[in-house]
């Protein structure tokens, strides 16, 4: 890393020493504990027995409103990217090398509905930031209770199902290449025991380059109902219509001469522009829960949940046509003893299962209209899993957990066009048993050490089986593997530091890595063993408490960073042999460090960094993307209230340091068309007008 990443990392040190003398009795107040929604429920993150990290509602309103790019991107050894707006990439504990676009090897659950459909996709683009209430993040397999992932899980937290005040709330932003955003969040209390949220945006954007136009409509409403002192009903319903184009990848010398064209045309391939390249997406998404208390000790709750997609993707060389429904149900019993005894128990029985219907049509690309049939496939997916855990915690200072889970997977499928032999097939990904051990002990009330041992396990995603050259994959193996994992967290007395860091090693076979064919279209094969290593820390400091007396009234500073050991431990494809070489799109280090400053007059400014090295982008390591420093700011000002309304207005600036880089590189690019170049130095600004009972938000 250059000069200027070592100074950003130290500058919390000079605030910190240059504050500290001056500090007050006040400031030493006890900062509440950082909690995290795991394993079944509400912990305090330092007896945790996982790597984790959460995010609130008050750290997304820092970030920009309409991305969830910077907010993620400061969890160790998760890393999200945006191609162009609205195409979401994101990795946890590995490469991208599986996610050219969308999300795999990783699972997404809103609450206790999984948003990773039957076919292992997730369409996180579907969700506007602004009606999330928390994310929750776990690192590392954890197959043994959420289904099939070697990656991680993610649990979105709405709004309307956390306590909270009535209030309203409007945003309006607008920014650079025709940005404009109008966001619209009301949440409701109708009475002690039934509560609601609803949640409205509309987003539009030019973008950057050509052919990067974004459109996205959203509605969301969560309801929450404890009908009886021991029974909760809640409801989840998301439906969005978004559509975005998609410029493609450029040469480096195209990305030099002229980094805001979309991909031209090359040999006998159109170009992006010319043939209307975009992908246009409107689902519904909706789950219903039920939460029983059956006696003081034993609980039961179950999910069911299913989403409908319908989807169109003009591209170069085709025009697909999708229609995905899915259905699913999540079901467990909780036991627990003793819970606050010098000794106390848990477990946990369930099961988890998804079905899903997939037609899936490609056409000839005529300009962006559908031309002659070219394939017709129907392909029926389904996952399910058994799962089991227990947990028991020893004089409330030694934790001790076990579960285990039996997974499987399948994929039929039915071929329509054009006509083969034998045009029906299964595909069966074996049953395979995921167990996990954790502990956590604490030395004393500061400091906490952990150990993990867990299997990870992920069958290839539909999008992997039948990918965009039409051809269905009958040999792509499920990725397996067994993590090892060592941690310590440390908490300084009243809380005003929190440093977290854990070392892992993770030997994946059969890793599924995507190739190109001549004519652009992908496909995947299995490389074999990969040897991912890695050490992950996180650091958060209240250097200010909240104070009247001084110039900066509260100052908080976090840095996360990840070092990565990511290499081909056994590939070979055909005659080229890659063992030894670094992963494909995995960079040795990301370091990000963010300052949020709180003024006089309810003034806050907050500056985040993202530091991200040099990486391969395929998988002989000739070509590698730059290294670059992502820098971006906000301020805001929140005016005095009048009854319940308040003002408050703010600005931002992207890219402050006008790098030049690319984000959401492609892998293994045919023709050498790797990059997709991001926008140089950028503004927005906007205002949110609240109607609210009393409660403070700083952005």
């Amino acid at each position: 890393m250059n000069y200027l990443s070592k100074f950003l990392s130290i500058i919390p040190f000079i605030f910190y020493t240059f504050f500290v003398s001056g500090q007050e009795t006040r400031d030493t107040a006890s900062i509440q504990p950082i909690n995290i929604h795991a394993y079944f429920s509400t912990q305090p993150l330092l007896g945790l027995t996982t790597s984790a990290q959460s995010i609130n509602e008050l750290h997304l309103q820092r970030q920009q409103t309409h991305s969830l790019l910077s907010a993620l991107n400061e969890i160790a050894g998760l890393r999200m990217e945006e191609r162009s707006p609205g195409s979401y990439r994101l990795a946890m504990r590995g490469s991208l090398i599986r996610s050219p676009f969308g999300i795999r090897n990783a699972k997404i659950y809103i609450d206790e509905f999984p948003l990773t459909d039957a076919g292992g996709n997730t369409y996180l683009n579907l969700i506007d930031p602004f009606s999330i209430h928390s994310i929750h993040v776990l690192k590392g397999p954890d197959g043994s209770l959420y289904g099939a992932n070697s990656g991680g899980v993610v649990r979105i937290d709405p709004k309307g199902f956390s306590s909270a005040p009535d209030q309203a709330e409007v945003l309006f932003t607008t920014g650079a290449y025709g940005l404009f955003q109008e966001q619209l969040s009301l949440q409701k209390n109708m009475s002690d025991t039934y509560q609601f949220s609803f949640d409205q945006s509309f987003q539009r954007s030019d973008g950057y380059r050509d052919q990067t136009a974004l459109n996205k409509k959203t509605f969301q409403t969560a309801h929450r109902w404890r009908y009886h002192n021991d029974n909760v009903l809640k409801l989840f319903l998301l439906y969005s219509d978004l559509g975005y184009q998609t410029p493609g990848g450029l040469t480096d010398t195209q990305f030099q001469e002229n980094p805001r064209m979309a991909r031209p045309a090359a040999g006998p391939n159109p170009g992006a522009k010319e043939q209307h390249a975009g992908i246009y997406n409107k689902t519904l998404f909706g789950g219903i829960s039920h939460t029983a208390m059956l006696s003081s000790k034993l609980s039961h709750h179950i999910s069911l949940f299913g989403s409908h997609t319908d989807l169109k993707n003009p591209f170069i060389t085709n025009f697909e046509v999708r229609a995905e429904r899915n259905l699913g149900i999540r079901t467990y019993l909780s036991f627990a003893k003793n819970k606050h005894a010098r000794f106390s128990w848990q477990m946990q029985a369930g099961f988890e299962g998804q079905k899903g219907w997939n037609m899936i049509e490609n056409y000839d690309n005529n300009k962006g209209v559908r031309g002659n049939e070219q394939n017709k496939d129907d392909l029926y997916n389904a996952q399910a899993s058994l799962f089991y855990r227990a947990m028991a915690k020893i004089a409330n200072r030694w934790t001790v957990e076990g579960s285990i889970g039996l997974n499987t997977a399948t994929i039929n499928y039915v071929s329509h066009y054009p006509k083969i032999i034998d045009p029906n097939g299964e595909i069966d990904f074996g049953h395979i048993w995921m167990p996990r051990f954790a502990s956590s002990y604490l030395i004393n009330s500061h400091v906490a050490i952990r150990a993990s041992v867990s299997k990870g396990y992920s069958a290839p995603t539909l999008a992997e089986v039948r990918s965009s050259d039409n051809q269905i994959n009958t040999e792509l193996q499920a990725e397996t593997g067994v993590n090892y994992e060592l941690g310590v967290r440390l908490e300084s007395k009243n809380r005003r530091l929190l440093a977290d860091v854990s070392a892992y090693t993770y030997q994946m076979d059969n890793g599924i890595v995507r190739q190109l064919r001549n004519d652009g279209a992908e496909y995947y094969v299995n490389a074999g063993k990969i040897d991912q290593k890695g050490v992950e820390a996180m650091f958060l400091a209240h250097i200010l408490s909240p104070s009247s007396t001084r110039l900066v009234k509260q100052l908080d500073y976090q840095t996360s960073l990840a070092r990565n050991f990511y290499e081909f431990d056994t590939y070979q494809i055909d005659n080229e042999d890659f063992t030894g070489n670094a992963v494909t799109a995995v960079p040795d280090w990301t370091v990000t460090n963010s300052l949020s400053f709180t003024f006089p007059a309810n003034i806050q400014f907050h500056i985040f960094h993202n530091y991200v090295s040099s990486m391969p982008l395929n998988d002989a390591n000739t070509v590698y993307a730059d290294a670059f420093h992502l820098v971006q700011a906000k301020a805001g000002i929140t005016f005095p209230s009048i009854k319940k309304l308040q003002l408050h207005m703010f600005a931002g600036v992207d890219n402050l340091l006008n790098e030049r880089y690319s984000l959401g590189n492609d892998i293994n690019a045919f023709g050498n068309r790797f990059f997709n170049p991001a926008p140089p130095r950028n503004f927005y600004g906007g205002v949110r007008i609240s109607w609210k009972t009393i409660r403070h938000q700083i952005i």
